[in-house]
């Protein structure tokens, strides 16, 4: 079994000559590494193609992917789009954040065009969304238009946990004033009972 070294975004091989294996990507045909570690080929039998894949000797560390939920805060909203930062994927946190953007028409399935993204979304919102794609070198894209995704944990401005009480609003228990948001319908999977 070959060991050598590498780095994430290193081309290690053509899908021609190896399987992907673990902590590797494809892309164009290549085989990429996805992590910093090394590089491991496994020996296989007469007309098998080995496979490629990439071990950390750290404890491995989550990296969002494609269509993975993940849960993310709200930074800054414009009428565009919002700006967040990515904290755990699949419900495991990560060591460092994540750039993340969920554009307007990425808000809700529905009606996209009436979305005005400062009543879904206000900064400080804890949010489960789904990755589009990786985007560009700065964030990655992210959706909230499925029922079970939208705004899990908000404040309001008296600082008490919002309560949600339909898929678009949020109830402060203190003020019982009302506050618009992307509600998401969370499911028991992501429910944590103490």
């Amino acid at each position: 079994m070959a060991e050598t070294i590498c780095i994430p975004g290193e081309r290690l091989g053509s899908v021609d000559h190896y399987k992907a294996g673990e902590g590797t990507y494809v892309r164009h045909g290549f085989i990429f590494s996805n992590l910093a570690g090394y590089k491991r080929t496994t020996p296989v039998d007469d007309g098998e193609i080995p496979e490629l894949t990439v071990v950390s000797r750290k404890q491995s560390s989550v990296i969002p992917e494609v269509r993975s939920v993940v849960t993310v805060k709200i930074l800054a909203v414009n009428t565009k789009f919002c700006s967040c930062a990515i904290l755990g994927v699949e419900g495991k946190s990560l060591r460092e954040t994540f750039r993340g953007m969920i554009r307007r028409e990425d808000i809700r399935a529905t009606e996209k065009d009436k979305v005005e993204v400062y009543k879904s979304f206000r900064p400080g919102d804890i949010v489960l969304a789904r990755v589009l794609s990786l985007g560009d070198a700065r964030s990655y894209l992210l959706t909230t238009a499925e029922n079970e995704l939208g705004v899990v944990l908000a404040q309001s401005e008296a600082g008490v946990n919002l309560v949600p009480i339909s898929w678009c609003e949020m109830i402060c228990p203190k003020t019982h004033v009302k506050e618009l948001r992307k509600v998401a319908k969370v499911q028991p999977d992501y429910i944590q009972t103490t």
